[in-house]
């Protein structure tokens, strides 16, 4: 469910593990304008929905459309997924899951010293990330073009959280452990990421929730000067499996062929 939705690669990565688990049933796009989306989510029972996925400009407004709201989503202030529960229908957050999954994957001990993040943008993927970092021990700076919205978040998460303007980057960098990238700028048909990585630790590690394209300017220049590049694509696979698994009752699995042919698919 979103407005618009076409854009989203979900139907093909559950549409996958559907037909490798032998499992009947579909994944589908329902393209909800925001007026209509309470009353789209409480009728999912009644037109045969198991659950479902949630995405812009949806997450926040689906709080009031749920049962019940899982405890880490209430945290977050967003959900993106339901399901139902002992007839409730419940809502939940697994963008933290998927973030920190992908990290894990792809970047094995990047939270070994628990350091020092930057969060580019404060929107609502930020939020799920600032969760995750905090609850592996980082303290995070959210830099965002309008401060106020920095400072929002960071009021929201409080403690192990301070907001500043794009022009603090520079100062910022050279304590950096992990850098962030949460806007969409650098995605395929957006303004470029206005940033230099100078002053930037070559032991840090850059995460880009942009997979459109997988390899974005901001992950090239990381690469070229031997920073490890984490692109968003493994934080959609693996915020896919919980989901999943509430509907269907079978944990899927992230795999080089399930990655292979999403990559397929963006550059068809």
């Amino acid at each position: 469910m979103g407005h618009p939705v076409r854009h989203s690669r979900s139907p093909k990565l559950h549409g996958h593990w559907l037909r490798v688990l032998g499992i009947a049933g579909e994944y589908t796009l329902a393209d909800v304008r925001p007026d209509d989306v309470a009353a789209f989510i409480r009728a999912l029972g009644a037109n045969g929905y198991a659950g479902g996925n949630v995405t812009v400009p949806h997450k926040v407004a689906a709080l009031g459309a749920v049962d019940r709201v899982e405890p880490e989503a209430a945290a977050i202030g967003a959900l993106n997924t339901l399901w139902f529960e002992d007839g409730q229908l419940v809502g939940g957050n697994t963008d933290v899951y998927g973030f920190l999954a992908s990290l894990d994957q792809d970047a094995p001990g990047w939270d070994a010293r628990h350091g020092r993040a930057v969060v580019l943008g404060a929107g609502g993927a930020a939020r799920a990330i600032v969760y995750g970092l905090l609850r592996r021990g980082f303290s995070v700076t959210i830099v965002n073009r309008t401060v106020e919205k920095a400072e929002a978040l960071a009021g929201y998460f409080g403690r192990g959280t301070m907001a500043a303007g794009w022009s603090a980057l520079p100062a910022l960098l050279p304590g950096c452990d992990l850098l962030i990238n949460t806007t969409s700028l650098g995605m395929t048909g957006s303004p470029p990421l206005p940033i230099a990585l100078d002053g930037l630790p070559r032991d840090a590690t850059v995460f880009d929730a942009v997979y459109v394209p997988l390899e974005t300017p901001l992950l090239a220049a990381a690469r070229a000067r031997g920073n490890r590049a984490v692109d968003g694509l493994g934080m959609l696979l693996h915020q896919g499996v919980p989901g999943f698994e509430r509907w269907f009752g079978v944990r899927p699995a992230v795999t080089p062929e399930l990655r292979a042919l999403i990559e397929a698919d963006l550059i068809s």
